[in-house]
């Protein structure tokens, strides 16, 4: 299914929780919706759903008018992040209700309904658990049970809250590659927010950067990621070096390299001198010889060596905080770094914005 949804602005009294957002979702599409709290995620899912109306804009579904219809019409499955199951039911119960709240002459028989709950715990892995109560399970099983409630009613659209967001690291890990095997066997158009970028960029066809209600950049995991069109974008999604800098004629020269200072919607940057940000990736940090051209003198203050990866933080003149430098374990060792000694370091790349 195609969800398209234009120029949606939302506002709760005096506050603008979305202004006019424009987005498409394309059929069989996993989306995420990440963005830091506040940012106007949840309201975003939540008017896909059904759950709020947009005081302005339209949402479409196949090129139908959605935003009259309730949520049931809708036809929408709704995972939330804290389960939202009934502690009175067993888990068959908790699947079934979806089924078995629809008015009694469109409702499944009884054998029907069991047939299709019994394929749902075989598809989410929990048929051995069918008669447990929530109590007795654990936190990702609550999640599968929560998911497979949602497809129950054989949406149109996945959509999905934080749904990891209870859950301790390693079975949050587990559980997303589960669900991205998942979305594709089933082929659903599907959304969730987070505000996990790891979690975003590893489960997510496109993703969605939203910020105060706005939508800062749409695109792959690798657009967003290695070409941030902002310096929301930059500094939200992973680690990064951000130095203060002065423009002169549209460039700024770091550690030696003339790096093009660039702007979000390509206006042209005014000529003498403007005050940016420079911002560098830790990974984008090299250790140089000392002949190289292109260096910065810079001395190590810190080393954390533990796993395949070392970060190394660095003190450079005229920088008044410690940048970060990412290296793999192997050339750590070949370099010897300790800490007070001093390095020359290079950029394998960097961009440059206005402030």
């Amino acid at each position: 299914m195609v969800i398209e949804i234009s120029q949606i602005t939302k506002r709760f009294e005096t506050f603008e929780a979305l202004r006019n957002l424009s987005l498409q979702v394309r059929p069989g599409e996993l989306v995420a919706l990440l963005g830091p709290s506040g940012s106007g995620k949840t309201t975003l899912l939540r008017i896909i759903a059904g759950l709020e109306f947009a005081d302005e804009g339209r949402i479409l579904f196949d090129g139908a008018d959605a935003g009259n219809r309730n949520v049931g019409e809708r036809r929408v499955g709704f995972v939330f992040q804290h389960y939202a199951l009934f502690r009175h039911m067993t888990v068959m119960e908790n699947v079934a209700f979806g089924l078995r709240v629809v008015p009694r002459t469109k409702r499944m028989a009884d054998a029907d309904i069991e047939k299709r709950v019994n394929q749902l715990l075989h598809l989410v892995q929990l048929d051995r658990l069918a008669g447990r109560y929530p109590s007795q399970l654990s936190g990702g099983q609550r999640q599968r049970v929560a998911l497979a409630r949602a497809l129950a009613i054989e949406p149109r659209v996945l959509l999905l809250d934080e749904p990891f967001g209870a859950l301790d690291a390693k079975v949050r890990k587990e559980l997303r590659r589960w669900l991205r095997r998942l979305h594709d066997e089933m082929g659903l158009t599907s959304i969730f927010v987070t505000h996990d970028q790891e979690e975003a960029l590893e489960l997510a066809d496109r993703v969605v950067v939203m910020n105060h209600g706005a939508i800062e950049q749409i695109g792959t995991p690798e657009d967003v990621y290695n070409a941030p069109a902002t310096p929301f974008v930059y500094e939200f999604l992973g680690n990064v070096n951000r130095l203060d800098c002065t423009i002169v004629d549209g460039k700024f020269t770091l550690w030696g390299m003339d790096v093009a200072a660039e702007t979000r919607n390509g206006a042209p940057i005014p000529s003498g001198e403007t005050p940016g940000h420079a911002y560098v990736r830790p990974h984008d940090i090299e250790f140089v010889d000392r002949s190289k051209a292109l260096a910065e003198p810079a001395i190590v203050r810190h080393v954390a060596a533990a796993g395949p990866t070392a970060r190394i933080e660095l003190a450079v003149e005229g920088v008044s905080h410690l940048l970060e430098a990412e290296v793999p374990r192997a050339r750590y060792l070949e370099l010897g770094l300790k800490v007070g000694q001093a390095v020359m370091i290079a950029a394998r790349s960097a961009r440059v914005f206005p402030r």
